[in-house]
């Protein structure tokens, strides 16, 4: 079995789409997950899957429609994937402060990422990098007040759930108890 690891987006945010975890773990489990471990509301999953990222991405997505009435954003990736989404990280500088640090995973990579827009949103304090479908974003000053990270998916012209460094570290975490 491979080991898996489930982004999800746009759920349990403001009271819409709710989606417990309890009922993750038992959607999950239905589709044959195996080792199913949840981190947070906001939809982080790590577990083991004989299926390929894709499929298991469309059976998810299916069955929360089915079962829940909306289709969030679920973005699988390999455990390989993920722990060089780590291993790559830019700015190294920043993991001292992991709310400053934030991953922007990709549902594939971007064809024509508007480079020029990013680049004039970018506050002087900020750093970003762009590597597969990854977009790492540090902004000392916080992501609330960026313009950068407020308008950086919609530049990059691919959908994209964020992650911050805490919460990457803290699914590596559940990769490795797996």
């Amino acid at each position: 079995m491979n080991t898996y690891v489930a982004l999800f987006r746009g759920i349990n945010v403001g009271g819409k789409n709710i989606l417990k975890m309890k009922d993750l773990i038992n959607l999950l489990e239905g589709l044959g997950a195996k080792q199913i471990k949840t981190y947070i509301q906001s939809g982080n999953a790590v577990f083991l899957s004989l299926q390929e990222p894709t499929q298991i991405s469309e059976q998810v997505s299916q069955a929360i429609q089915q079962r829940f009435g909306f289709t969030p954003l679920v973005l699988i990736l390999s455990r390989v994937e993920f722990e060089k989404a780590i291993t790559e990280n830019p700015f190294p500088e920043a993991v001292s402060n992991p709310s400053s640090l934030h991953l922007g995973f990709l549902a594939r990579p971007p064809e024509k990422p508007n480079l020029e827009g990013l680049e004039k949103l970018k506050h002087e304090s900020e750093k970003y990098h762009l590597t597969g479908r990854v977009f790492y974003l540090y902004a000392p000053e916080g992501v609330g007040r960026s313009k950068l990270a407020a308008s950086c998916e919609k530049l990059l012209g691919v959908p994209m759930t964020d992650r911050n460094w805490k919460t990457v570290c803290k699914i590596q975490t559940l990769i490795e108890e797996n």
